[in-house]
């Protein structure tokens, strides 16, 4: 999700919540404690140079019950994070505590609520690196019917 998509939605709601991987949602009473743009320059394993630009939110959960966050008070901390670090529409990754360090996550919109979904590490230069790419799997049933089998179909 981007800037831009998570304005949209808050635009429409009355009150924010986040649900994580799990199921289970962040207590409603947390706080978003940054907001801010983060910046990755690195060295993939095959030597290509890569930079990446996220806009990075923490959810903090405090002992504070009395205070909820408002889908207008997080627009407001989004637009001035926007004026002041000049962010463009990026993707946003999530920090939110877990059982015992940060946690990061990626974020999407489904049934009124962001929903926290799971990041992954990846080979960025597989084709440097050796590793075969994944071989086609095919179903019986893909294959045409009537017993031909030209070449290069991979029925065979």
């Amino acid at each position: 999700m981007t800037l831009s998509e998570i304005k949209k939605h808050l635009s429409q709601l009355e009150t924010i919540s986040f649900t994580l991987p799990d199921g289970s949602l962040v207590p409603n009473h947390f706080h978003v404690t940054e907001v801010g743009k983060v910046t990755k320059h690195f060295i993939d394993c095959g030597g290509t140079v890569r930079e990446e630009k996220k806009v990075n939110f923490q959810l903090w959960n405090a002992d504070d019950y009395d205070h909820r966050l408002h889908p207008e008070k997080l627009v407001k901390i989004i637009t001035l994070s926007e004026d002041i670090f000049n962010l463009q529409d990026l993707e946003i990754e999530v920090e939110f505590q877990g059982e015992q360090t940060i946690q990061k996550f990626g974020l999407e919109f489904q049934n009124n609520s962001f929903q926290l979904t799971s990041l992954l590490t990846d080979c960025l230069a597989k084709d440097k690196c050796g590793i075969p790419e994944p071989k086609q799997k095919l179903k019986f049933s893909d294959i045409q019917a009537g017993g031909s089998c030209a070449p290069g179909s991979g029925c065979c």
